[in-house]
């Protein structure tokens, strides 16, 4: 974290005292930060989820939330995803930071698998397909779809993506 405090309360127009009055350091504005966008990402990305009754179509509608909710609000968002930029940027600066933001991503992983576990109990996917690479292969194409957007925020290309995915999802389903 190579900024300063004194560049972050330069940005925020306040002053030391007032920074220092709502936090001991940078790093605890940073989990009050991390904690804020966790939040609006849970909001965007699992709206709905509850109310789909197989756990393929939680999948599918994760990844247009995340599409359509959340990485494509370019306004209120427009540096793209932010758990993303920051695992990268923290990787070499603050590892313990990064750690604790891919936990996050680890999650996410874990619940796509979690779905298709679900869904393969249920018969809903066939007995030969490895719950394991599906949801990397998921996991891996939402945060590559993640990163070409930041880069060229083609709205065409991260609709590509997200379409391929949920392709891929109905390529498994058996139609129970």
């Amino acid at each position: 974290m190579s900024t300063s405090t004194s560049d972050i309360i330069a940005a925020a127009g306040t002053s030391k005292g007032g920074f220092y009055n709502h936090f001991k350091t940078k790093e605890e504005l940073f989990h009050e930060i991390l904690g804020a966008a966790r939040k609006i990402w849970r909001e965007r990305n699992l709206h709905g989820l509850d109310d789909e009754p197989r756990p393929l179509e939680k999948i599918r509608l994760l990844l247009e939330n995340y599409r359509d909710r959340y990485l494509a609000d370019s306004k209120n968002f427009p540096g793209g995803c932010i758990f993303v930029n920051l695992v990268v940027e923290l990787s070499d600066q603050a590892p313990s930071l990064a750690d604790e933001v891919n936990e996050g991503l680890v999650r996410l992983g874990s619940m796509i698998k979690r779905f298709l576990d679900e869904e393969k109990k249920a018969g809903g996917i066939g007995n030969s397909v490895n719950t394991s690479d599906a949801a990397n292969l998921i996991f891996s194409g939402l945060l590559g779809a993640c990163v070409l957007y930041t880069s060229d925020k083609s709205l065409k290309r991260l609709n590509s993506t997200i379409v391929s995915l949920i392709a891929y999802l109905r390529s498994m389903d058996t139609g129970r």
